[in-house]
């Protein structure tokens, strides 16, 4: 597995997992799937904001992605990154998720973040289990905030803060 940076010709691999993500999960509450342009729009616009956007390479195919925005668009959030990783349904089980943040965390601290924080749809036991893992908390939860599948469902915030970056890297 190699982890780098993606590049544009990534978008359709990218996409590929995000959709598959839109169509059978709670962990974007997207409804409709997304073109490859539109993929590349917004991997662009991540770099152009300043912030990686990584992929898992595997076999010359994507496995997974990370990356991360400003949490919120005023200046005084600047500080704050939203993070995410999504994984190929061929890939889950198999450390892909943990090789990205191993490599994204410390990235987005270096570029000056402050605090990462992971909007998670509940429930979600692995994705709980792997903010855990590297340090996140819990930091809230909010009931019935997003519905999908006709279905409410609950989405809980984890975050890590750089002065308590306590990230324990799995063996």
């Amino acid at each position: 597995m190699i982890i780098r940076d993606a590049a544009d010709d990534d978008a359709d691999g990218i996409v590929e997992i995000y959709n598959h993500a839109i169509l059978t999960s709670h962990a974007t509450f997207e409804l409709e799937t997304i073109g490859p342009d539109e993929m590349l729009r917004r991997i662009r616009a991540t770099r152009d904001d300043g912030f990686p956007f990584i992929v898992a390479d595997v076999d010359s195919s994507i496995a997974g992605y990370a990356y991360g925005r400003q949490f919120r668009p005023r200046p005084g959030y600047r500080f704050a990154v939203e993070i995410a990783v999504y994984v190929h349904p061929d890939h889950h089980s198999r450390g892909v998720a943990t090789a990205l943040y191993e490599i994204v965390i410390p990235r987005f601290f270096e570029n000056g973040a402050h605090s990462l924080i992971a909007t998670i749809a509940l429930p979600n036991d692995p994705s709980v289990r792997l903010h855990e893992r590297f340090g996140f908390v819990k930091a809230g939860e909010f009931g019935e905030a997003g519905r999908k599948f006709d279905r409410w469902i609950d989405v809980g915030y984890w975050q890590l803060l750089r002065s308590s970056n306590t990230v324990i890297l799995p063996e």
